[in-house]
């Protein structure tokens, strides 16, 4: 017996010691670990039994031996509520290796059961353990501000449903949202742009998979298919085949009951009469009535509420224009019956005339001109730019044998040019006042230029000519004094009255610049113009009322005004060229006076808003006058008082007109910056008009703060022109 309970004990210590060494692998349920323990219950008495004969020992001694084999197991005995024995087991803590996953389980074990079941009870639900969890406490309104002002590392601001707890996020779950806010990677060590291996193509085959030659079938028609397709054809031929056979069966039995009668099978056809007037063919659809019509024909919000505001009379459409992504979700046309329906009262109710129309050529009602090319020659390539200026360059003239240049501009300076473009004399006229105008004396045998800047006339001599032709200039100049002194003892006049001009010296520094006298008027000269002989020339001042106009006489250096009152403002003025005839032109008209009878001859009405200018044909019986409102005019003063031709060739305003003085040419000058030369032929036979032809559009100068060319005036002799421009330069067009 002690034997066997020896080897009882020691069975049952290798089982044990196996069982604890397995973690309790392969436990059994309850109910068999209950039998277990009464099995071991049993045993014991037997192991005492035994050993009581041999080994007496205590019997506190063995209950120390039990706690402290109890205290290796992995499991409590409890008594549960019925007083029996309960056995609980520790939680696993499952290793690396383990099929258990890392993430955490669901504390809350009660499954897919809505919570608001738990709504009346104080707890929310249960532990894996089988524990009730309790509702969490939740603070007052103060709590919740408190909490919301001091967040904690993770916070949320929302509420785990199944625990009721704060839910928060950790490091972990942080550091994952912000490489996504990032567009970084998300796993660490991971690599987007792994180096491709190429596996089908890294070893390179040099033999192919099968070098077999192509076999002779390939190449030779089949004879099993010609056999076949020579069977086909006997078969349609004799008729056992039909190739086109319709199909049958396929109409429905409602289809096959309808019958349909053609209501037009016994008429007969009637001639139309002659009078017959078709209709007529509606309009093709537009670009507004596509699906997708382009963005401009869209109407805009503002646009479609007002013509919804509209009555359905005033609207010029019945429709808005609309876009779709396809074709296939354009709706129908709630418009369509209507629309047919007006088509068909027009058709019937409005009655259709035949119009007999003229069938007149277009071209054969304009009159035959030219081609610019058999009109040659004119000026057409950019010779020379002449740059100096600083600012606008208002003014240019040639001389009188067209070997020099004459400029002036808002810098107060007077500039002569030789043809070259080199400046060969300069003179500041005016630190203040720009130099508007100036001209030379119309005479070969002298050399005098005339600028006008602000209220001052300057008559100057440059360095440039001969000795005689200088000598000439200085004495012509000069002569003046000498009447102005003699004339002045003679007077005994005993009220003095203010004269129209003061003629005087400018100065020492001008004088020896080359700049001989000066001609002060009332106020600022806008235009001055010369006599033919040389001895005469004018000035027009816009602002001065009724000393707009003057008159000077350069042998005697007098002055007068020769119109006690003007109707309007005068712009600009001019000497007959062959007649003792003056003509003003104020903002609308031009008028010619006899300056021998001293009377008004006739008046020009070109039909202008605002004159800027004109000039007169070297015949005399023609002028062109330019304006602001963009129009070239062109008069025939034996013709009429209108203009006989009326062009419209510039965007902006016209600065100036010119016309050359042997060649039958002229051009004007307007503020987009291009030169307009004109071909215009006048022929003595009073039966035949003038011919004015467009011959050539010169691209001139810069536009500067809405100001183009300013000036532009012809060589004597050469069909050569020079503008001046507003960005400072001239330019010699040949």
């Amino acid at each position: 017996m002690a034997r066997s309970a020896s080897k009882r004990i020691r069975s049952s210590d290798t089982e044990v010691s196996d069982d604890d060494d397995g973690h309790l692998e392969g436990i059994l349920s309850q109910s068999e670990d209950e039998e277990g323990d009464f099995d071991e219950s049993d045993g014991e008495p037997e192991l005492d039994d035994g050993s009581s004969h041999d080994l007496p020992k205590d019997p506190d001694d063995d209950d120390d031996d039990d706690d402290d084999e109890n205290e290796d197991w992995p499991y409590k005995i409890v008594t549960d509520a019925n007083g029996g024995v309960r056995y609980e087991y520790e939680e696993i803590d499952p290793v690396y290796d383990s099929d258990d996953s890392d993430a955490q389980g669901p504390v809350n074990t009660i499954g897919n059961i809505p919570l608001s079941f738990y709504d009346s009870y104080p707890h929310i639900g249960y532990d894996i353990n089988g524990k009730k969890i309790m509702r969490p406490a939740t603070g007052e309104a103060l709590d919740a501000l408190l909490d919301s002002i001091e967040l904690p590392k993770g916070w949320t601001g929302l509420t785990d449903p199944e625990t009721g707890k704060p839910l928060n996020l950790s490091q972990d779950e942080l550091e994952l949202l912000r490489k996504l806010q990032m567009n970084e990677v998300p796993e660490e060590g991971y690599d987007p742009y792994p180096e491709m291996v190429p596996y089908f193509t890294s070893i390179e085959e040099k033999m192919p998979l099968s070098a077999a030659p192509e076999p002779k079938r390939r190449f030779v028609p089949s004879r099993h298919e010609a056999k076949r397709v020579a069977q086909l054809v006997r078969a349609i031929k004799e008729g056992k085949i039909l190739p086109y056979k319709p199909a049958e069966g396929t109409d429905s039995v409602e289809e096959q009951a309808e019958t349909y009668y053609d209501i037009w099978a016994n008429e007969e056809p009637q001639d139309r009469g002659v009078m017959h007037i078709p209709a007529p063919k509606l309009a093709p659809p537009g670009y507004d009535l596509s699906y997708n019509p382009p963005p401009e024909y869209l109407p805009t919000r503002e646009e479609k509420q007002a013509w919804e505001d509209q009555d359905p009379e005033s609207r010029e459409k019945e429709y808005l224009p609309q876009k779709y992504d396809a074709l296939r979700r354009v709706p129908g046309y709630d418009e369509f019956v209507k629309e047919r329906f007006e088509r068909c009262l027009d058709l019937y109710l409005a009655p259709r005339v035949r119009k007999n129309r003229l069938n007149i050529d277009p071209n054969s009602l304009l009159p035959k001109l030219p081609r610019p090319e058999e009109l040659k020659p004119f000026p057409s390539l950019c010779q020379t730019i002449f740059r100096g200026h600083e600012g606008r360059v208002r003014t240019v003239a040639f001389s009188p044998d067209g070997e020099w240049i004459a400029s002036g501009g808002d810098d107060g300076t007077v500039r002569v040019w030789a043809l070259n473009g080199h400046e060969e004399w300069s003179t500041k006229l005016s630190s203040e006042e720009p130099v508007q105008i100036v001209r030379w004396r119309p005479v070969k045998d002298t050399f005098i230029l005339a600028a006008a800047a602000g209220e001052d006339l300057f008559f100057a001599c440059p360095p440039l000519a001969s000795d005689a032709i200088e000598k000439a200039s200085r004495d012509v100049l000069d002569a003046g004094f000498g009447y102005a002194a003699g004339g002045a003892q003679q007077k005994s006049a005993t009220v003095k009255k203010e004269g129209p001009a003061k003629w005087a010296r400018p100065g020492s520094k001008l004088e020896n610049a080359g700049v001989l006298l000066k001609a002060t008027v009332r106020s600022v000269i806008k235009t001055v113009a010369w006599h033919r002989r040389g001895d005469f020339l004018c000035t027009v001042s816009p602002t001065g009322q009724r000393s707009s106009v003057a008159i000077h006489t350069l042998s005697k250096h007098l002055s007068q005004i020769p119109f006690r009152r003007l109707p309007g403002l005068a712009q600009t003025a001019h000497f007959h060229p062959s007649r003792p005839l003056f003509f003003v032109a104020t903002q609308r008209m031009i008028r010619c006076y006899d300056l021998q009878r001293q009377e008004l001859v006739k008046v020009v009405q070109p039909g202008a808003r605002w004159i800027s200018s004109f000039d007169i044909h070297p015949g005399g019986d023609n002028l062109i006058v330019g304006s602001y409102d963009r129009r070239l005019l062109w008069h025939d003063m034996d013709l009429s008082s209108r203009p006989y031709k009326t062009m419209r060739f510039h965007v902006e305003a016209i600065r100036a007109v010119k016309y050359h003085r042997s060649l039958p040419l002229f051009a004007d000058a307007s503020d987009d910056g291009s030169l307009q030369i004109f071909h215009g032929k006048v022929v003595s036979d009073l039966m035949e008009n003038a011919t004015v032809v467009p011959v050539k559009m010169l691209k001139a100068h810069r536009v500067v703060n809405k100001l183009g060319v300013m000036d532009v005036d012809w060589h004597p002799k050469h069909p050569w022109c020079i503008s001046a421009g507003a960005d400072g330069t001239c330019r010699l067009w040949a």
